[in-house]
């Protein structure tokens, strides 16, 4: 069962906010854009499918961790050629991670995964051993030098400043290590700098410094974050696409097995309490129970949801580092299917209420 169950239609209510809607006009929109490595080509082709079709109108991103560097292909590519423009930059974002030389990208340490190795062979005493020793050693041990393939990638792909003069809102969260807490850049700071810093896994990479602070990976304490979208003029409608399982069918028994479940935990944790956040002003909301003074503090925010539940449980962490070019093409495969089921089920909500029930699970 996923996360997010299906919104019934109340009524009377969506014929009266319906009627307020243009059915001709784009709807505004805004993305919240989840990380998860490799599998962000998922995304990718959620992303190039709805560009596609055109029907929306993107006004705001919100993103970490690989979904950052979704979303400033995504923002980067509108300010320069529109949809067609981001639907290029994002093909040339991934073509690039492609082109780097694949493995260390996204940090494979080449004991974390390596798509030829058989299933077997994961198992034994011997591989086991080598993988701790791997995570035993610090990226100040193993990569002196702190050479990071993905600055290439992002210099090759992103125009930085086309993202800080654009109209369309976006929002990067990287962790600042020393104070424990989410720092939240938005286009005028945005730079490969700060997208490296939301993509920093500590066990893999060296610390991003901006402006003196050092930052880890933004999915740590925000993923995405969601609450930049609450404050600002933006769109009421908010599209979330995850790359994180919430749910699994079986308890994880073997060592891989059970880290790759608590990655999945602690990257979803923070988004978790967020959307309780949400679900719990939704509910004043509806109830009627918010002061007047309290009523110009909080809107209902509309959300919706592209899962990557069914579409990715079938993959491992590791398949998180492969960016073998067939396995990134499937990603995008499965990410252009998942975003046409949506459009067919929930496009007609976008602009009249909620398609997903989060009371249901945090109420």
């Amino acid at each position: 069962m996923a996360l997010f169950k299906r919104k019934m239609p109340p009524t009377p209510a969506p014929e009266a906010a319906a009627a307020d809607v243009d059915p001709a006009a784009p709807r505004p929109i805004c993305l919240a854009l989840q990380g998860g490595g490799a599998h962000g080509a998922f995304q990718w082709g959620v992303l190039d499918r709805l560009l596609e079709d055109g029907r929306l109108d993107i006004r705001a991103v919100t993103a970490s961790s690989a979904g950052a560097m979704n979303g400033a292909a995504l923002v980067s590519g509108l300010a320069t050629g529109g949809a067609d423009g981001a639907r290029a930059t994002l093909d040339k974002l991934w073509r690039e991670t492609n082109q780097s030389g694949g493995k260390n990208v996204f940090g494979d340490t080449s004991i974390w995964s390596n798509a030829l190795t058989p299933a077997w062979l994961k198992d034994t005493t011997l591989w086991r051993a080598s993988e701790t020793l791997a995570m035993s050693m610090s990226p100040y041990e193993f990569n002196p030098l702190n050479h990071h393939p993905l600055k290439r990638v992002l210099g090759a792909a992103i125009d930085f400043e086309a993202i800080q003069g654009s109209d369309v809102k976006l929002h990067v969260a990287a962790t600042a290590v020393r104070h424990a807490r989410s720092r939240v850049f938005t286009n005028s700071e945005i730079t490969d700098q700060v997208l490296l810093a939301s993509a920093c896994l500590p066990q893999l990479f060296q610390a991003v410094e901006i402006d003196g602070e050092p930052y880890w990976d933004g999915g740590y304490l925000a993923n995405p974050p969601l609450w930049p979208l609450f404050y600002e003029d933006t769109p009421d409608d908010v599209l979330l696409i995850t790359l994180n399982a919430f749910e699994r069918a079986d308890t994880p028994k073997a060592p891989g097995d059970i880290m790759d479940r608590l990655n999945e935990v602690v990257f979803n944790a923070p988004l978790v309490a967020e959307l309780r956040a949400v679900a719990f002003v939704q509910d004043l909301i509806e109830q009627g129970r918010l002061t007047p003074s309290a009523q110009d503090r909080y809107r209902n925010i509309l959300m919706h949801a592209i899962e990557a539940d069914s579409w990715l449980g079938d993959l491992s962490l590791g398949s998180k580092f492969n960016t073998e070019w067939t396995f990134l093409n499937d990603l995008k495969t499965r990410g252009r299917a998942a975003a046409e089921e949506w459009l067919e089920s929930c496009f007609g909500d976008v602009g009249v209420r909620s398609s997903v029930d989060l009371q249901a699970r945090f109420g």
